[in-house]
């Protein structure tokens, strides 16, 4: 996802505290070393909590950068988050956003998608087409966009200003709203858009089929979005979001990064913590 964005490469510097010693005195290191955010989990499913907190924490243990993670898992009431209110550039994740958008708007004047409208969003999701994108993004513009993020209840989620769609802020919190709301029956899209946009994540190119599918467990149906994006600050903030269900579960699961070196090096952060948790989940069973 490159809309209109200097490529220039990143330079990356991080600063570590540690306690200076001196004989008989001892200098803490700063409060921020310390106080880094931890996976938090809950469950109804006795020992999955524990065991998910567990795992995607060791996933992490050795990644550089910011990570920021989501999971709901419905039919076990599970529930981890990692830097659930963190801002970060969407990329192209917030495509789904967008093709939730124009169905959320069209349901309001009880329209079906014109045959444009279907070329496009098929482009925009399947194959991640960033001018598919921009053409959708005009003929919605901001007031459509801003409805439907409040109707969603995406209070955390900012739009990008004059066109650059994919510096759209966006939250963990928020994408996992989205991914509910395309996942269950709900009063903001209708039960066709959302088959539509679950169809159209389930059918994106093979190429664009890393990162939070990782690991899932064959017979479980797969429906994703990525986005990736290098910037002068930060590196790469390569993003994933997906819904799975089948096995006994129907879950969601966001993962967004940045202060990656490499677009590669963001994808396999992502997907150790991918198949952490599909792994956990798999074997708690249903």
């Amino acid at each position: 996802m490159t809309h209109r964005i200097s490529r220039r490469a990143a330079v990356l510097t991080a600063g570590v505290g540690a306690a200076v010693l001196v004989p008989g005195i001892v200098i803490a290191a700063p409060a921020s070393a310390a106080t880094a955010p931890s996976v938090s989990c809950t469950s109804a499913k006795a020992g999955l909590a524990a065991k998910l907190k567990k795992d995607i924490t060791a996933a992490l243990a050795t990644r550089k950068g910011t990570v920021a993670v989501g999971l709901y898992d419905r039919t076990s009431k599970t529930t981890c988050t990692l830097r659930p209110s963190t801002a970060y550039d969407s990329a192209s994740v917030v495509k789904v956003t967008v093709l939730a958008t124009l169905l959320w708007d069209a349901k309001k004047h009880n329209r079906y998608l014109t045959d444009r409208e279907v070329t496009l969003t098929k482009a925009m999701i399947t194959k991640s087409d960033n001018d598919a994108t921009s053409k959708l993004w005009k003929q919605l513009g901001p007031t459509k966009i801003k409805g439907f993020l409040a109707a969603a209840k995406m209070t955390q989620t900012k739009p990008g200003a004059n066109g650059y769609w994919g510096l759209t802020q966006i939250t963990v919190t928020d994408e996992q709203k989205l991914l509910k709301l395309v996942t269950a029956k709900n009063a903001v899209l209708s039960d066709n858009s959302r088959a539509y946009i679950r169809k159209l994540m389930g059918q994106v190119v093979s190429s664009q089929r890393w990162g939070t599918p990782y690991g899932a467990p064959s017979g479980v149906s797969v429906h994703v979005k990525n986005g990736w994006l290098q910037r002068s600050t930060h590196g790469w903030r390569v993003h994933s979001v997906g819904t799975f269900d089948g096995r006994g579960h129907d879950y969601m699961i966001t993962v967004l990064t940045h202060g990656n070196s490499t677009m590669n090096y963001g994808i396999s952060t992502i997907q150790g913590v991918a198949k952490a948790i599909h792994k956990d989940l798999a074997a708690a069973g249903s």
